[in-house]
């Protein structure tokens, strides 16, 4: 074990954060730690390198092992090129590098026993530079960097001027550097491109000492991880596996415990009911009865009822028209900033109903793509259409479509007149905006609250042709997996550029990847991307920089629909195949639960008509035996030996029947 929290606490105020919390990581084990926003996740990782206190508990690492953190933002030295910054990592390598040539130039000018010692010092340096691989250190470097998406143009530009995302990767490129026995990520996939992120994966899952990461991404998780520690309302638990088998797990663990706690409360209002009916005899029998339940009742101890999903977005996307089938259509767009290509005589279209993922790696120009369609951003030559009744919904990730100087409040009544203050107030709580929040200004929230304001407006929109920027930055997997069953649902149209290859796989049902200069098509989501990549990458982007792979329906489009339907059919016709086979004993299954069902069902009937016939002659005998009672008080009554005989011998009677009744029902009631 290299590092164990042991009953940790922290509080910020009223908010727990974590409250006897406890897990453990091994040595070169990948764990992740997963939560809402705002669960507490960054927090554990500041108290577990020490920038945050504990309240309570304590952390372990173990004797001798190093650790490494990298936080979501980053400040980096001032004064430095990317290469120089990445080469601190390794400062002591070439220190040692610098010393071992300084005594190579002394050795020259000495002899004896100053000589003798130096070369001891010259050849126990040379070893330990060998041995922490000092030769390959430079290329190490440019592997790193490369590997994060830097080109070797970019190694000489100044930290100074690096975006938060550059400085990012900078940062998580040093890190890697310093090779710590144990990593601690913040979200380390952010800011990354496709290629960038399976690097990282591959980099982690080789990794030789152990990785504990704190991020959104699904498909990163899956990959890397064997371990879940999660973070919820203040409490941590253990999950084996990837964060597949935690999902899972985590909800056949909710749904026994939801399902305990029903089948108890169930239990408990039956007992209940039972114990009334039996004092509603009013016999000192049942009295008995109903008064031992009671206290059998007292002695049960009361499940927890699973704590409810967080609180989570709730919305649907629903277009106001109905678009025609021709949505959009590009013919031989170009763009370009100074001597930078983003991409030459492009063209494509959109159907209706279509869901296409744009990918490609960062600074190609996808974004770029977007404003042009959104005509924020002109293009240099070529042009786009869009077709009957087409109404763009946008979503911006740099959230340029809000207002800085507003409250959330302001910003939805401001473009959505119509809506009252109620209906205003309703769409916030929908997107966890709730009393006071609403009046929160624009430029007071963070990220992923701006996220949420931003989706707000485009569910109110209304409109039948989503673009999307990045849309699942900054959100939680909750509002992921909440967003993804919106799209899925949508009737409309949609375009979006997305880093997130869950949510791609989720939702897209044709991806465009911008690949030198030009779109290549793929008819699928992101694991059919995956499979036809390179075969198609061959084949159309690399026939020619500048030209389109996608030239036309008659060309392009065409040819790579066709490819990409053909393996579709196959895989469907395979589909079809296997079901025919499975056909007869699946049949047989569900025949047998119908009938299993429907025997149950007669059983239930009879116990309930058994019961209120129990129940009627029950209630049929008291009253008999209470007129009776009435008739004996009459003066012909018992002033009549002979009648007064046969009533308390009815009565008699009736009470022995009562008592074979009475247990009955509680039999009965009990089924």
């Amino acid at each position: 074990m290299i590092l164990a929290c042991h009953n940790i606490e922290k509080s910020f105020g009223e908010h727990v954060i974590v409250k006897n919390g406890s897990f453990h990581i091994e040595e070169r084990e990948k764990a992740a730690l997963v939560g809402i926003n705002g669960a507490g996740k960054s927090t554990i990782l500041k108290m577990i390198i020490g920038e945050e206190p504990l309240d309570g508990g304590s952390v372990v690492l173990a004797k001798g092992k190093t650790l490494g953190y990298l936080a979501q933002h980053q400040a980096l030295s001032p004064g430095n090129t990317i290469y120089e910054e990445i080469r601190t990592a390794r400062a002591d390598i070439f220190e040692m590098e610098r010393q071992i040539r300084s005594i190579e130039i002394e050795l020259k000018e000495l002899s004896g026993d100053a000589l003798v010692s130096r070369l001891e010092t010259y050849n126990r340096l040379q070893s330990e530079y060998e041995a922490r691989n000092g030769y390959a250190c430079e290329s190490e470097i440019v592997g790193v960097l490369k590997g994060l998406g830097f080109s070797e143009e970019d190694f000489s530009k100044m930290t100074d001027t690096l975006s938060g995302g550059q400085k990012t990767r900078v940062s998580l490129g040093k890190l890697l550097l310093t090779n710590p026995d144990i990593l601690l990520l913040d979200e380390p996939t952010n800011h990354l491109d496709l290629n960038s992120i399976a690097w990282l994966e591959t980099y982690l899952l080789n990794y030789p000492g152990a990785v504990f990461i704190v991020s959104h991404d699904r498909y990163f998780l899956n990959r890397v991880v064997t371990k879940v520690v999660e973070i919820e309302h203040g409490e941590i638990r253990m999950y084996m596996g990837n964060y597949k088998a935690y999902s899972e797990k985590k909800q056949q663990i909710r749904d026994a415990q939801l399902k305990e706690y029903i089948n108890q409360q169930r239990e408990i209002r039956h007992q209940q009911a039972v114990i009334e009916k039996l004092r509603s005899f009013n016999r000192e029998k049942s009295i008995r009865r109903a008064e031992s339940r009671e206290k059998m009742l007292d002695k049960i101890t009361p499940v927890e009822k699973p704590a409810e999903v967080a609180t989570e977005m709730h919305f649907t996307l629903e277009p106001s028209c109905i678009s025609g089938n021709d949505v959009l259509s590009v013919k031989g767009l170009s763009k370009q900033f100074d001597s930078q290509v983003l991409f030459q005589d492009i063209s494509f279209e959109i159907k209706r109903g279509e869901h296409v993922a744009i990918i490609g790696d960062n600074g190609t120009g996808k974004t770029t793509l977007l404003k042009i369609l959104n005509q924020i951003t002109p293009a240099d030559a070529g042009e786009f259409t869009l077709g009957a009744k087409v109404q763009i919904g946008y979503y911006d990730q740099e959230h340029h479509v809000l207002h800085d100087d507003k409250t959330i409040f302001d910003e939805i009544s401001d473009d959505y007149p119509s809506l009252t203050n109620t209906q205003i107030r309703n769409t916030l709580a929908a997107f966890q905006f709730t009393g006071d929040d609403v009046f929160k200004e624009i430029r007071a929230l963070s990220g992923g609250e701006k996220g949420r304001v931003s989706l707000a407006k485009l569910m109110l929109s209304e409109a039948n042709f989503l673009i999307l920027d990045e849309p699942t930055n900054h959100l939680d997997i909750n509002s992921k997996e909440i967003l993804e069953e919106a799209l899925n649902n949508y009737s409309g149209t949609v375009l979006y550029v997305s880093h997130d290859r869950y949510f791609i796989n989720q939702t897209a049902t044709r991806i465009l990847e911008l690949v030198n200069q030009t779109f290549v098509n793929y008819i699928g989501n992101y694991d059919y991307y995956l499979e036809k990549k390179d075969e198609l990458t061959r084949a159309y982007a690399s026939a020619g920089t500048g030209k389109s792979a996608l030239s036309g329906n008659s060309s392009g489009t065409g040819r790579n629909a066709g490819s990409a339907t053909s393996g579709s059919g196959s895989a469907a016709s395979a589909s079809s195949s296997g079901s025919t086979s499975a056909a007869a004993p699946a049949a047989s299954e569900s025949k047998l639960s119908w009938q299993e069902q429907k025997e149950q069902q007669a059983r239930e009937r009879k116990r309930k008509n058994d019961l209120k016939k129990t129940e009627d002659e029950i209630a049929r005998l008291e009253e008999r035996n209470a007129e009776i009672d009435r008739e004996l008080t009459l003066e012909e009554v018992y002033s009549n030996s002979v009648k007064c005989q046969e009533l308390s011998t009815e009565r008699a009677e009736n009470d022995e029947r009562l008592e074979e009744l009475y247990e009955a029902w509680e039999e009965l009631a009990e089924e």
